[in-house]
């Protein structure tokens, strides 16, 4: 157990422990009451990370703001949690190849990301987390098979990782002089690519500045396997699946497969998954029965809930 609840040092900020509660869209809100008390009962309950779920970059600054992240952030903080949020490219739910968007639309989508990088410091963030991953547009952008490009941004390797650098670029001062994190989700092996070539991509992005790596999914046949080569780049990883199991946890992190384990579902299940793995109360853990029936409410696009919660 004193691997899970070993803390962590990343550059300026200190993680308490090594338990990361994933980005997960719930249909609460992140400027609504309900969605601050719902992040914060989750850092209250132990996790030593809340990331913050997918963002569209479009609305910050019309109706994302520094004022109105603010209490989300220190409703967070006041629980002696970090918090981060993913920024998702675009707007979640449309359907957007790479092949649809002239550079000017692409310079565009950069800018999003700086000017939310800017608000997101301003409103207190520890970690900014970009979402290249679950085939969603940069996930799609490094994809051969998705990325139909004939420019600068296909083509080649190092064309189809081009527009993930330049988010970094434009993120990472920002954060840096704020102090906070750059963090970046990737999926190993996807539609014509694998681990090679997503370590080629990590190199980059931590050469470029990125602090964390989140790979999802981790795991394919062995807890964080598909993680385990990302430690080599010589940044935490964050694995995530089916982490609510401990014996997975565990082993992800005696084994060195990656720094952090992220536990979604079972927190969603149980928000203090994490102080009642800590003070040994496993029979009162409120077990996720992996259901997927979270995912309902989500499809449906109203607040999500468990089968377990009575």
């Amino acid at each position: 157990m004193e691997l899970l609840f070993e803390p962590l040092v990343i550059q300026n900020k200190v993680m308490r422990n090594r338990i990361v509660m994933p980005p997960m869209v719930v249909n609460r809100g992140i400027t609504s009451r309900e969605g601050q008390e719902w992040y914060a009962r989750r850092a209250r309950g132990g996790a030593a990370l809340i990331i913050i779920e997918a963002s569209d970059v479009v609305r910050f600054g019309p109706e994302f703001t520094t004022q109105n992240l603010k209490p989300l952030v220190n409703a967070i903080h006041a629980e002696s949690a970090l918090a981060a949020i993913q920024l998702f490219p675009g707007v979640r739910g449309e359907k957007v190849q790479p092949a649809q968007l002239a550079v000017d639309d692409i310079t565009r989508l950069v800018q999003n990301y700086k000017l939310a990088a800017q608000i997101c410091v301003e409103a207190g963030f520890d970690g900014l987390e970009p979402h290249g991953a679950h085939g969603f547009l940069l996930n799609q952008f490094f994809s051969p098979e998705r990325n139909l490009r004939q420019d600068a941004y296909g083509l080649t390797l190092s064309g189809r990782m081009r527009l993930a650098l330049e988010i970094v670029a434009v993120v990472k001062p920002i954060a840096a002089q704020a102090g906070a994190l750059v963090l970046y989700r990737h999926t190993p092996e996807g539609p014509g690519y694998g681990i090679s070539e997503s370590l080629a991509l990590a190199q980059e992005l931590v050469r470029s500045g990125v602090d964390i790596l989140d790979i999802s999914p981790a795991s394919k046949t062995a807890p964080a396997d598909l993680a385990a080569p990302f430690m080599q780049c010589g940044v935490p990883v964050i694995a995530v699946n089916a982490m609510h199991r401990l014996e997975r946890a565990l082993e992800t992190l005696r084994e060195k497969r990656a720094s952090l384990v992220a536990v979604g579902k079972g927190l969603i299940a149980d928000p203090d998954w994490p102080n009642k793995v800590k003070e040994g109360r496993f029979s009162e853990i409120v077990e996720c029965l992996e259901c997927d029936d979270c995912w309902g409410y989500f499809d449906r696009g109203v607040p999500l809930e468990c089968s377990q919660w009575v």
